[in-house]
């Protein structure tokens, strides 16, 4: 038997003045520097990174129709992903210390 359950949606995020601007840099870096990384690969990519510059290009219009237009409904992808890489970049900088 398959039971589904539906989960309630999301609170919408609340607004205050220059999150419009905020959310737009944030919707727009995250697909650049990703498409940075892709762009400056040490070997051809071939048709592989020709489609996931497509599929990030779009994923960037997407993101950025949302941090524009339902900006309520954009979660700013720096306060979550920022720290999981700050918190890894500390324990790399943690790690070469200690093996100095």
């Amino acid at each position: 038997m398959l039971v589904l359950m539906a989960r309630a949606p999301r609170p919408d995020v609340p607004y205050w003045p220059g999150r419009r601007s905020l959310a737009v840099v944030d919707a727009l870096a995250w697909p650049a520097l990703l498409l940075l990384t892709l762009g400056t690969t040490p070997f051809s990519s071939g048709i592989f990174g020709v489609g996931a510059s497509a599929l990030t290009l779009l994923i960037a219009a997407r993101r950025w129709h949302r941090a524009v237009f339902c900006n309520q409904r954009y979660r700013l992808t720096t306060s979550r992903w920022g720290m999981v890489l700050a918190a890894l970049i500390l324990v790399g900088a943690g790690a070469r210390l200690m093996s100095m």
